[in-house]
């Protein structure tokens, strides 16, 4: 129910002759004829008057900016979103002919919903907002930052599934658009999802890469970098996040980071105490500390991954009990750790399951399937002989051949075919 004023106003509109200017009189005082509190019913009565008031198509849609107008002016989050919500139903039984006014609505709720930290809520109204249609035309940028706009909010609610979405759906149009801000937000967007989803070593690169850019002020760029940091500690240990520790130790700013400690040990494969450990947990995000599928967090399969690759450097051979006690594991899981490592191709070796011993093979691994399998000890000490018989033979020959050249006298005297 209106309040009196309204109401009165309201009469007056019908009876006059020209309705249109009086009802934009009305919006544009609305004011000083409703209160605070009265606001919200004296707008729902306004728009059912203009609908019910057979006023044609033009002059209703022109109403409907006016309205729009007035709604963005008020300054309750409360009142954008109910009278919105009622707007929005006025505006579905002629969909077609205020699609624009429809958008501009979902825009309006959106930004209060935000304001009030319903981060949901914002995603879904936006989502409903046209962006193919013949009546308005959206560009490709528009088209960019409301994707973007959609992702940002689901990525506030930790729904990682829509988002990727709705950047998937960006990210065919991104290439298009040159504004920096916008592409600043595509990349940490991406980058976010890909922490999300524990892809590490990408959001890892994303996050560096985000921190070079001079869109944005220092302290984020340092913010950013310290990201890329955690994200590359709890990436799977191997050659690829061998160069990612690489890339960012070499970065002369990440010296300045509290991560740095833990950088600088993974990066010269240093072993990790469990302090240490404990101290970078506290800087992690919840999601980087969930559980995996065989009980531990992710942070902890990252650090016995890596404790593992800096035995390796350590030692030739060791059993599988003292490696347990080295990694905090018993003799079984090390093998086990052990063995898929050895099996992704992220560390060279082979194990002895008769012995209980686990032997190490100097250099890197590719990262490929099946290349970190080295040879049996027969095998491999047979071919070590073989080539040092080859260098003894090669030797000898270099040494005749020296000897033919300086005193061939000597060597046709004494050389034994």
């Amino acid at each position: 129910m209106a309040s009196p004023k309204v109401s009165q106003a309201l009469k007056e509109i019908a009876s006059s002759t020209d309705k249109q200017q009086g009802y934009e009189a009305l919006l544009k005082d609305i004011r000083s004829f409703s209160t605070p509190t009265a606001l919200s019913k004296d707008l729902i009565a306004i728009l059912d008057a203009i609908f019910d008031g057979s006023l044609g198509i033009v002059a209703t849609r022109s109403l409907g900016v006016a309205y729009v107008q007035t709604l963005t002016s008020v300054p309750s989050n409360e009142v954008k979103i109910e009278v919105g919500e009622y707007a929005l139903e006025k505006f579905q039984s002629q969909a077609s002919s205020f699609e624009e006014q429809n958008a501009q609505i979902r825009e309006l709720m959106a930004t209060a919903y935000e304001d009030d930290e319903d981060f949901l809520a914002s995603a879904k109204i936006l989502s409903g907002i046209p962006l193919e249609s013949s009546q308005r035309k959206v560009t490709n940028e528009d088209k960019v930052r409301f994707w973007i706009r959609i992702t940002r909010n689901y990525l506030e609610v930790d729904d990682t599934t829509l988002a990727e979405q709705y950047l998937n759906k960006a990210k065919n149009l991104i290439y298009t658009v040159d504004d920096r801000d916008l592409n600043l937000h595509f990349n940490l967007c991406q980058a976010r999802i890909q922490d999300a989803r524990r892809n590490f070593l990408a959001a890892a690169q994303g996050y560096q890469e985000i921190s070079f850019m001079p869109v944005i002020a220092e302290e984020e760029r340092l913010h950013t970098l310290s990201m890329a940091i955690k994200c590359a500690v709890l990436a799977p240990a191997g050659p690829a996040r061998s160069r990612a520790l690489g890339r960012l130790y070499k970065d002369e700013r990440a010296s300045t980071l509290e991560e740095y400690s833990i950088l600088e040990k993974m990066f010269l494969d240093r072993l990790l105490t469990p302090e240490e450990v404990e101290k970078f947990a506290k800087g992690l995000a919840p999601h980087q500390l969930a559980k995996t599928g065989d009980g531990s967090t992710v942070l902890q399969r990252a650090v016995i991954e890596h404790n593992l690759r800096g035995a390796s450097r350590l030692y030739n051979n060791i059993s599988f009990e003292a490696l347990g006690l080295l990694l905090g594991l018993d003799g079984d899981k090390a093998e086990d750790t052990t063995a898929k490592m050895i099996e992704q191709g992220r560390l060279v070796g082979r194990i002895d399951q008769i012995e209980r011993v686990i032997w190490f093979e100097g250099g890197e691994a590719t990262g490929e399937k099946g290349s970190g399998r080295a040879e049996g000890v027969v095998g491999r000490e047979l071919k070590k002989w073989d080539a040092n018989v080859q260098g003894l033979a090669e030797e000898v020959e270099r040494v005749t051949s020296e000897l033919q050249l300086r005193y061939p006298d000597f060597v046709a005297a004494n050389l034994v075919v």
